[in-house]
């Protein structure tokens, strides 16, 4: 077998959640290490018991500290795991960044929590949204989006779904001109805090640029695709492409078909809340193996199943 790994993005955060991972030790221990390294308490970020999950700069540190350390469990519990490449949907990709040893959790934490309030300012700053675009006509979704100044395709997620972005009137205006021409099955407005990876975030794309000075990237030991080339990162290059990433779409599906046809993974595994990601894979590829782990319970399951990488 050959497995791709693929870490969830931003979207797929929730109350309590890795609380239940809490009561392994390592977990435990590295969540105490990645808060001091952050300056964040993680764990009360966790449980948003005050909405701390409401606000990009505690999301995007939490988000991807849950899903690397339920990674580094799975090292642990399953060290033969057989793994041919890595993926994560925009902030995932600085998960499998970490997992692949190009970015140490000393550094990545801090960057994330600077990262997050980059893009809090900026998503504070314009009044924007995002739409998803169900079994969409992908040319009549990008002439439509043409026809306005402040939108833009922002996702290409998977055959089946793409999203929009932009200033909120105009993104408005634009899936109702989408429903009225019938260019996808459904269009769906989203409430998120921002219209991430469109040009409003060049504010943000500029202050990543300085930050990213600083940070160094070793190759990963594993490949892991770009969601901005389409191809594995080297070295050299992440700081770069990481600074375009925050402007520019993603292709999170084309990720998946280039692990298919490259790296021949013949499984997926999602690690991180929900199984967003997961669907997507199940529409780009439907013929291989996918699973995923959000929940303790989910990891027990996974690791009692695959004895023969322990």
């Amino acid at each position: 077998m050959k497995l791709g790994l693929l870490f969830s993005g931003q979207g797929s955060q929730k109350p309590g959640m890795g609380l239940d991972f809490l009561s392994d030790p390592l977990f435990s221990e590295l969540i105490s290490a990645e808060s001091a390294a952050s300056k964040l308490n993680l764990r009360k970020i966790m449980a948003s018991e005050d909405d701390e999950l409401k606000e990009t700069k505690n999301v995007q540190p939490a988000l991807v500290a849950v899903s690397y350390d339920i990674y580094r469990m799975l090292q642990r519990d399953l060290p033969q795991m057989p793994v041919a490449a890595m993926a994560g949907l925009s902030l995932g990709e600085y998960g499998a960044l970490m997992a692949s040893n190009s970015l140490s959790a000393d550094e990545g934490l801090p960057l994330l929590a600077d990262r997050g309030q980059y893009m809090q300012d900026d998503a504070d700053r314009i009044d924007s949204a995002m739409a998803a675009i169900l079994n969409p006509d992908v040319s009549a979704v990008e002439n439509v989006c043409d026809h306005y100044d402040q939108v833009w395709v922002a996702n290409y997620n998977s055959p089946k779904q793409l999203v929009i972005g932009g200033v909120s009137d105009q993104v408005e205006q634009a899936a109702a001109e989408l429903k009225e021409q019938q260019a996808a099955k459904r269009v769906v407005v989203l409430r998120v805090s921002g219209a991430f990876h469109t040009p409003l975030f060049n504010q943000a794309r500029e202050k990543m640029h300085q930050r990213l000075q600083s940070v160094h990237f070793a190759e990963p030991t594993v490949p892991v695709i770009s969601n901005t080339l389409v191809q594995p990162f080297a070295a050299d290059d992440i700081a770069t492409v990481m600074e375009r990433q925050l402007a520019v779409p993603t292709h999170f599906g084309e990720d998946l078909q280039y692990m298919v046809d490259h790296e021949r993974i013949d499984a997926t595994l999602e690690i991180g809340l929900g199984k967003t990601l997961t669907r997507f894979a199940k529409q780009v590829a439907p013929t291989i193996a996918h699973d995923h782990i959000s929940t303790l319970a989910d990891y027990e399951k996974y690791v009692k199943e695959h004895p023969e990488w322990n």
